[in-house]
């Protein structure tokens, strides 16, 4: 009898186990604002991997908005055990339907860095309020226009461990804002990206160097811009287009460096 007891205690416990293991990644809508401009993020998390303080990682959309493909970033950070907060530059409901309007919409924002970078650090206030998150664990990521926003948002000094370009913009408009960036960097980049001239990444390196910012920037082979995004085709001569093993490379190349920034000391 005490054995059968035993054996029903230790299935039992086995399966509240694996329930916890295997708990799905939940998700949902987060309304904030700036003044008057309402905007809506997306939060990823997995409650089985956050009970005793995850790291967070904010994800800064590309220049369609906040679309269903941040999203899905959120939930493979969520599955690797972060809290991923997408923010929303825009404002709530404002997504361009087409390049055109994205180009304009994200125009306003790189001619105006100090509105964007207020946008990019409301976005990191909303992921340190999010329930789960570990105090001094952080990190973003972007990509293309984003990828310029996780930069604008390090030489904003937020107090962020480390900082990732997918495939973004390098120009700065006040390159001694570099002064100001606390956490590591890391850019992954397409070898043929026509859309970052070669004087823009020289100009970066320069400035990262002469603050003496801890960066590292990694080339792919044949991708150009938006190597991570599939609805971008596969037609590199039109200057974007997505790149399956850049895609790969770069994925695993950002948790590296996130291994690195979240280390148990």
């Amino acid at each position: 009898m005490k054995y059968l007891l035993g054996l029903l205690v230790g299935c039992l416990f086995a399966a509240g186990w694996s329930a916890q293991a295997m708990a799905e990644v939940q998700t949902k809508l987060v309304e904030y604002s700036d003044g008057e401009v309402k905007l809506e993020g997306f939060v990823a998390w997995d409650p089985a991997r956050t009970t005793s303080g995850a790291p967070g990682i904010l994800v800064v959309h590309q220049w369609l908005g906040l679309t269903e493909y941040e999203q899905t970033r959120c939930r493979q950070l969520a599955e690797l055990g972060y809290v991923a907060f997408a923010l929303d530059i825009y404002g709530k409901g404002v997504r361009p339907a087409n390049t055109q309007e994205a180009g304009k919409q994200a125009g306003v924002y790189k001619k105006d860095r100090q509105l964007y970078r207020r946008r990019l650090n409301l976005g990191l206030d909303q992921l340190k309020a999010q329930p789960g998150v570990a105090p001094g664990k952080l990190a973003a990521i972007g990509y293309c226009f984003g990828g310029t926003g996780a930069l604008e948002l390090a030489r904003s000094g937020a107090d962020v461990a480390g900082f990732v370009s997918f495939h973004g913009g390098l120009d700065a408009p006040t390159p001694a804002d570099a002064q100001n960036i606390k956490g590591k960097v890391l850019i992954c980049h397409g070898n043929d990206d026509p859309f970052v001239p070669v004087a823009e990444i020289d100009a970066m390196k320069a400035s990262f160097n002469q603050a003496k910012v801890d960066w590292q920037m990694i080339y792919y082979s044949g991708a150009v811009h938006s190597f991570t995004q599939k609805m971008a085709g596969n037609d590199n001569s039109v200057g974007a287009a997505y790149n399956a093993k850049a895609d790969m490379r770069s994925w695993s190349a950002m948790r590296a460096f996130f291994d690195e920034l979240f280390a148990q000391k």
